[in-house]
């Protein structure tokens, strides 16, 4: 009976190890999840008020420079793309298109030195230049929980959890082609 007893609990204690490990690897999942959908959601706060500024933007350069419908129309286009974007790829991309349609409007001010003079578009840049500053540390902020919650569901035991409970790897934040090489600005 004692050996018998001996058996049991060494088995107990193997099952309650298992069921501990399991649960602490399950939760430790769910928190970089939860991680790194919080990051994501923060680039979304960021991008939407870029997304603010940006029609205060163009009605200040409209005032100057009303016959570059084409700019003011990609503008509203990418906007609009954003704005139904769901998934972190969607969001890159269309993100992406907007700062394209940014650039190019950012060059039709080149052409008016009184509109790089006004006040109002003075303080919408300096916004609208936080506001980049920001939605850069929101992507990387989102970049660094979705890689601590990929290598999470990568290492051995979670591994076995993640794959049980159905956690999937993330998309990382990617920057847009070209994005390596400094725009030329002069205003």
């Amino acid at each position: 009976m004692k050996g018998s007893t001996k058996v049991w609990l060494v088995v107990g204690a193997i099952v309650l190890i298992v069921i501990l490990s399991a649960v602490s690897s399950y939760n430790k999942i769910v928190s970089a999840d939860t991680a790194a959908d919080n990051a994501f959601a923060n680039i979304d706060t960021q991008l939407q008020r870029r997304e603010d500024v940006i029609p205060n933007l163009v009605n200040t350069v409209k005032g100057y420079a009303a016959h570059e419908k084409e700019v003011f129309e990609s503008i509203a286009a990418a906007r609009a793309k954003l704005a139904g974007a769901s998934t972190p790829e969607d969001v890159s991309n269309a993100n992406a298109e907007l700062e394209g349609a940014l650039s190019r409007l950012l060059v039709v001010v080149e052409n008016y030195p009184t509109l790089k003079a006004d006040t109002q578009f003075s303080k919408l840049m300096d916004e609208l230049a936080g506001t980049e500053n920001r939605i850069a540390i929101a992507r990387k902020d989102y970049n660094d929980a979705v890689t601590n919650y990929n290598t999470r569901i990568k290492k051995f035991p979670s591994s076995i959890y993640a794959g049980m409970f159905g956690f999937d790897k993330k998309a990382l934040f990617k920057a847009k082609p070209g994005a390596e090489t400094v725009p030329e600005v002069n205003f």
